[in-house]
C-alpha cells in the first residue's frame, strides 16, 4: 500500500468534551462475573470483606469509573430485598435470564462497598427492575438506598449496617424492555407508560435524579427507532438518556467486516440521535436527550443460547467467558473510538462486563487474575482519553466489506487534554499492509512525540490466558515524528495505536 490516510487537528474544531462516565463498565449477577470474579471470601487474596484485592487492582488499573448493577437480563427478575440484610438470611432464587440459582450472598450493600474500594471515580449506576415488577419497589429501592433516615427502609438500611446513605445518582428504567427475551418484555407503550410513571415517582423523592429510559435492544431488532420514538414521546421531559447496546464478532470467517464493526456502530450512534432531536422537534422542546450506551463489547453471541440452554440451575457456572484475541482487540479499540468521536451526545457507556464474562479481566477460582487483550486499549483510553475531543475527518484509502460496505481503513479520533497535549487514538484495519499516517496540527504548541504504543501481533489470533497470561500486550512503535506541525507516523497492520503529543 502507498498511500497514505490524513487528517488535520485544530483547536477550534471539536466535537465535545469527554464526560468520564464514558470510561463505565457492568457488573451483572452472570456466570463468575461477581462469585470467583470480584467476590471470592475463600481466595487467598480476598480482604475482610470477601473482595479479591488482585481483582480490585486490575479494575483500578482500567480505569472505570460508572459501574451498571445488577443487569442486564438477571434485573428483570430481581427482587432488591433478597439482595439485602444478613448474607446468612438472604433467600436462594432462581435467576430466568440465565437458568442459574442466585446465592444473594453479594447484594446491594456489598455492591456499594465494591465501588468505594475501587476509587472515588468508580459511581454506581443502578438499574431497576421493570419487567416483573414496577414503580412500587423502585421507589421502595431509592428510598432504601438514599434516604438519609428516619422511614422504615432508611432505617432497616441502617439497621443492616450502613449508616450512611447510598447516594445513587445514575437509575436505569429497566433493561432491553422490548427484547423477547425479556422476563415481563412489553410493547413500547406499555413500558413507556411504566418508565413515565417510574420517572416521576423517583423524582418525588429527588428531582435531581438522573433517569435512563430504555431504547430498543439494538439496531437490527424490528422495534428498533419505532421503539425510542415512542417510549420518548411519553418520557422525554422526565428522563436524561436513552440507552443503547450493540455486539459485534466475526461471523463466517469475514474479518474485514468485523474490523469495521464501527461503522455499524456510529450509524446506530446517529440514529438513535435523530430520533431523539425528532422526538424533541416535534415537543418543541429546547431539551436535548443525551445517550447511554450502557453495554458494548465483542461478544461471541452465536454461542451463547447453546450454553444457556444446556444449564441445569447451577450457582456460577462458567458462562460467557470468551477469550480475546489481538484481533477481537483491535475492534474492540475501534469501537471505543466510535463512543469518542460521539462524546457530545455519548456521556454514559459501560462495557460489558467487567470480570470474566466477555470481560477484559480474567481470574481463576482461588489463583490469578490477568489482563485480556482488550484490557490494554481500555485502559488508555480511560488514561488518556479526557479532555476535549478533537474533529477528526480522515482522507486516505478505503476498502469494501460484506457487512459494512465501504469503510475507511484508518479509524481514528483524537483527544486534547486540559494541558494543552494531544492523544491520538488510530486502528489500521488492514489486515496485511502497512497504512502511512500523516496529520496536521493546526493552532497547538506541540513539540515531540511522546509516545507511540502499539497493540499487534505477528499473530493475529494471539491470546493472553491462564497458561500464557503476558502473551499479548503493547509494545513501542517506531519512527513516529512530529516536524512543521505534522505528525507522521507508520502503523502496523491490523493494530491499534495510541499516539501522545507533547
Amino acid at each position: 500500500m502507498t498511500r497514505t490516510a490524513r487528517f488535520a487537528l485544530d483547536p477550534a474544531f471539536t466535537v465535545g468534551t469527554v464526560d468520564p462516565r464514558l470510561f463505565g463498565s457492568f457488573v451483572e449477577h452472570l456466570g463468575r462475573c461477581v462469585y470467583t470474579g470480584i467476590f471470592e471470601p475463600d481466595h487467598p487474596t480476598a480482604d475482610e470483606a470477601g473482595l479479591r484485592q488482585d481483582v480490585l487492582e486490575l479494575v483500578r488499573e482500567l480505569g472505570v469509573t460508572a459501574i451498571r448493577y445488577p443487569g442486564g437480563n438477571f434485573v428483570s427478575g430481581y427482587k432488591w430485598e433478597d439482595s439485602v440484610g444478613p448474607a446468612e438470611e438472604r433467600p436462594r432464587r432462581l435467576d430466568l435470564a440465565w437458568r442459574t440459582t442466585e446465592s444473594n450472598r453479594f447484594g446491594l450493600s456489598e455492591y456499594i462497598a465494591f465501588l468505594k474500594k475501587v476509587g472515588p471515580q468508580a459511581e454506581p449506576m443502578m438499574a431497576v427492575n421493570l419487567g416483573t415488577r414496577g414503580v412500587a419497589e423502585a421507589i421502595e429501592l431509592q428510598e432504601y438506598a438514599n434516604h438519609p433516615a428516619g422511614t422504615e427502609l432508611s432505617d432497616r438500611r441502617i439497621a443492616h449496617g450502613d449508616k450512611d446513605p447510598f447516594g445513587i445518582r445514575l437509575w436505569c428504567l429497566g433493561n432491553e424492555m422490548d427484547g423477547p427475551w425479556q422476563t415481563g418484555h412489553k410493547t413500547a407503550e406499555e413500558y413507556g407508560r411504566l418508565a413515565a410513571e417510574t420517572a416521576r415517582a423517583m423524582r418525588q423523592i429527588d428531582k435531581d435524579v438522573e433517569l435512563v429510559a430504555c431504547g430498543s435492544s439494538g439496531q437490527g431488532m424490528d422495534t428498533f427507532a419505532e421503539w425510542e420514538a415512542k417510549v420518548l414521546q411519553e418520557t422525554y421531559d422526565l428522563v436524561d438518556y436513552i440507552s443503547l447496546h450493540a455486539y459485534y464478532e466475526e461471523h463466517d470467517g469475514d474479518r474485514d467486516s468485523f474490523l469495521a464493526s464501527a461503522v455499524d456502530m456510529e450509524s446506530f450512534i446517529e440514529n438513535v440521535v435523530a430520533t431523539c432531536d425528532h422526538v424533541g422537534a416535534r415537543l418543541k422542546s429546547k431539551k436535548k436527550i443525551n445517550l447511554s450506551f450502557d453495554e458494548w463489547n465483542v461478544w461471541y453471541m452465536s454461542r451463547t443460547d447453546a450454553e444457556v440452554s444446556a444449564l441445569d440451575w447451577p450457582e456460577a457456572p462458567r458462562l460467557l467467558e470468551d477469550v480475546y484475541s489481538v484481533t477481537d482487540a483491535v475492534v474492540f479499540g475501534s469501537l471505543l473510538i466510535a463512543l469518542l468521536r460521539h462524546a457530545d451526545r455519548v456521556t454514559v457507556a459501560c462495557l460489558a462486563q467487567l470480570v470474566n464474562v466477555i470481560a477484559p479481566i480474567m481470574t481463576e477460582p482461588g489463583g490469578p487474575a490477568w489482563r485480556q487483550t482488550t484490557f490494554f486499549p481500555f485502559a488508555q483510553a480511560a488514561r488518556y482519553g479526557r479532555g476535549e475531543v478533537l474533529d477528526v475527518r480522515v482522507s486516505g484509502p478505503t476498502y469494501d466489506t460484506r457487512r459494512h460496505g465501504t469503510a475507511d481503513l484508518l479509524h481514528a479520533t483524537a483527544v486534547r487534554a486540559d494541558d494543552g497535549s494531544v492523544t491520538v487514538f488510530a486502528v489500521n484495519r488492514s489486515q496485511t499492509e502497512t497504512l502511512p499516517l500523516e496529520v496536521a496540527l493546526h493552532g497547538m504548541e506541540l513539540g515531540e512525540v511522546v509516545e507511540h504504543s502499539v497493540l499487534a501481533d505477528a499473530d493475529p489470533d494471539a491470546r493472553n490466558t491462564l497458561a500464557e497470561p503476558e502473551r499479548v500486550a503493547p509494545h513501542a512503535g517506531t519512527g513516529a515524528t512530529l516536524e512543521d506541525g505534522t505528525l507522521k507516523a507508520t502503523l502496523e497492520p491490523l493494530s491499534w495505536n495510541v499516539i501522545r503529543l507533547g
